[in-house]
């Protein structure tokens, strides 16, 4: 591993906000700052004045800014320009200070999208998607804008749900009960390590056995019941670990303009999710 400079009063700045700060961004930017000499550092923070923190990222120079729940469609009207994949959902995940110029992005949908292509799952895959939140509006969106057109969304919410399909232009379901399709997708908090669910499904084990293809968006554990079950049952899978490595990965370019090689984004990503909590 490459020797990280000492910090001094060129070293640049990194941040997050979240309601609910985790170790992962830290780990995994410290983690390849130092892997590639990069005079960078990261540090996550909360806050309860989300105008007055941007605010500091701009005044500060501090270079780039992870948004995170439940700050990433008020911290629109903070920001100077969105890029196409903050604009097509309206959600910001991503800042970077250009001399005082927020440019915006999100790296969910980008991750998201990559993983559709990379995976070559066909288009005309209808799908049942769980979830109605903000990283739920990423994951939906991009595969709407992969050419999608047969979806259902699942969610409990009537008015967030159906007004997500509406846009969209997906089915809106309350319940995932009695419903199947080959590519199940779960974006709620379920099978999250430490939620009161965290021993349950997504989906039921009829509607496992009857898909080709499982994406579980949770990223902690990267093995969570329903990946756990969906590889049981000898199905494709696709994991929340990806997703939060590939939008990490893209953050970090955008910060410092260096893009680390998969091997490199690999070993930060598990040396990140060991120390996520």
């Amino acid at each position: 591993m490459t020797s990280q400079p000492l910090l001094n009063k060129d070293t640049r700045l990194c941040i997050s906000l979240a309601a609910r700060p985790s170790n992962f961004g830290t780990r995994f930017h410290n983690y390849l700052y130092a892997e590639l000499g990069l005079d960078f550092v990261y540090k996550a923070f909360t806050t309860a004045n989300l105008a007055s923190a941007i605010g500091g990222v701009r005044a500060l120079g501090i270079r780039g800014c992870s948004v995170s729940m439940p700050f990433k469609e008020d911290v629109i009207a903070l920001v100077d320009e969105m890029d196409a994949s903050a604009s097509a959902i309206q959600s910001i995940n991503t800042i970077v200070n250009d001399d005082g110029c927020l440019r915006a992005s999100n790296t969910d949908y980008i991750a998201a999208a990559d993983l559709i292509h990379a995976r070559g799952i066909d288009p005309a895959t209808p799908f049942l998607l769980r979830g109605s939140g903000g990283m739920a509006k990423a994951v939906a969106a991009a595969f709407r804008d992969s050419g999608f057109e047969n979806g259902t969304l699942i969610a409990r919410n009537k008015t967030r749900g159906q007004a997500l399909a509406t846009e969209l232009g997906y089915r809106w379901a309350a319940e995932p009960a009695g419903l199947s399709a080959p590519l199940l997708v779960n974006v709620t908090p379920i099978g999250m390590t430490g939620g009161a669910e965290a021993n349950d499904l997504s989906y039921s084990a009829e509607a496992i056995a009857e898909a080709t293809t499982v994406f579980d968006v949770v990223a902690l554990p990267a093995e969570t019941p329903l990946i756990l079950a969906a590889r049981a049952a000898g199905k494709v899978v696709i994991t929340g670990a990806e997703v939060i490595a590939l939008q990490a990965a893209e953050q970090f370019e955008r910060y410092t303009g260096v893009r680390p090689t998969p091997e490199q984004v690999a070993e930060a990503s598990a040396f990140a999710r060991t120390h996520m909590a």
